[in-house]
């Protein structure tokens, strides 16, 4: 039967300190795990950061997330714009198709990067009423309706 695993959560910047304080001090990686409470391979992983930048390369974690996911270029952030001026009545499908179209049906943007763009551009304007378009008009506008018949 396969021996579990012990689970040690994240490590601390103490910890992770206190690690190469210890690994320095003994030379011994074994012990230096245990006395930190850290896994043998957290000691693999941040080795090569302490060996380059030292204690200060420590404090952070490095961070997988991206650090600028919404990054459009301002030469496309311009074209979304100059489309909506020039032909106010589309939305925001139609003008990341027309851009697609411009650039061999490629997509440049995606219809709610648009609609971010011109929101942004104070080009965008929110329904008035909470129906979707098409969907049932508010009860008073029904009521109109109904009595000019």
């Amino acid at each position: 039967m396969r021996k579990k695993r012990t689970y040690f959560p994240p490590t601390t910047a103490q910890q992770r300190r206190l690690l190469f304080e210890i690994w320095e001090a003994t030379g011994d990686r074994e012990e230096a795990c245990q006395r930190a409470h850290v896994a043998q391979s957290t000691f693999y992983n941040w080795k090569a950061r302490f060996e380059t930048g030292g204690y200060e390369a420590l404090d952070e974690p490095l961070s997988h997330a991206p650090h600028c996911p919404n990054v459009v270029s301002a030469e496309i952030e311009e074209q979304v714009i100059e489309q909506r001026r020039m032909q106010p009545e589309w939305g925001k499908r139609r003008i990341a198709d027309e851009l697609a179209k411009g650039n061999n049906w490629v997509p440049l943007v995606s219809p709610n990067t648009v609609k971010r763009i011109l929101q942004d551009a104070g080009l965008w304007l929110e329904a008035e009423s909470g129906a979707k378009k098409g969907g049932r008009k508010p009860s008073s506008e029904r009521q109109k309706f109904q009595d000019k018949r």
